[in-house]
């Protein structure tokens, strides 16, 4: 099961179109601040204490990613699932837009197993139907085109295959309404219907609401059957 075979690659030529958010995190401050950040972030998001091992418990119950699996970390950041996946035995492409996000990402996480990436999964070079799995952690929040970057997503996962999907849902608050406007952020806050939506030939196979933070396992209807949700 043979994967892409980039290391650190820029498979994007075009400069990709950024929301400020994203614009923010090509800033090496943002990057190294960003894992703190990250540590405390749900349990400020759903209201209750949520770290990075309860995090990690749901992902690994939910997926059970097989040893040897070819995941892609959507937007990896500093590297949170595809540290995880790899402990678990799978090789990972890990990609993101910001260099500094990858630097600090490699740093944190020297593990053989990963091959960082810089490229736009909204527009990539990558095979169609190459990947075992897809994580994103909260990129679909930031995206420039949240629906183009799903449309991207489910491209590359193989028939069977399945995405794991960690973002803030919309809940129709006036900080969501601030940091949506594109001055302050650009943030998308989709519904889970829409999300829905934007990812045919994928059945929602399990969904967990906590406060104002969602997660979604979907899976890649297997060609020629359906597999009941």
């Amino acid at each position: 099961m043979d994967g892409p075979a980039q290391r650190k690659e820029n498979l994007n030529l075009p400069a990709p179109a950024m929301t400020v958010a994203q614009r923010s995190n090509l800033s090496p401050m943002t990057a190294r601040a960003y894992t703190a950040w990250r540590r405390r972030s749900l349990s400020l998001l759903a209201g209750q204490p949520f770290d990075l091992a309860r995090e990690e418990r749901l992902f690994l119950t939910q997926c059970a990613p097989q040893r040897g699996g070819w995941w892609l970390d959507a937007g990896t950041s500093t590297g949170f699932y595809a540290e995880v996946l790899a402990r678990a035995g799978c090789r990972v492409l890990a990609a993101d837009l910001s260099p500094a996000m990858l630097a600090e990402a490699a740093r944190q996480h020297p593990h053989p197993g990963i091959d960082w990436a810089a490229l736009n999964v909204e527009d990539s070079a990558l095979p169609d139907a190459s990947f075992d799995g897809v994580t994103v952690g909260a990129t679909l929040n930031e995206t420039h085109d949240p629906a183009r970057f799903l449309r991207g997503v489910a491209r590359v996962l193989r028939p069977g295959g399945q995405v794991w999907l960690m973002y803030l849902r919309r809940t129709g608050g006036p900080v969501q309404g601030v940091l949506a406007h594109p001055a302050a952020g650009g943030l998308t806050f989709p519904d889970p219907a829409w999300v829905a939506r934007q990812l045919p030939g994928l059945h929602l196979a399990h969904g967990l609401t906590v406060g104002a933070v969602r997660f979604e396992r979907h899976v890649k209807t297997t060609a020629g059957r359906h597999t009941a949700s």
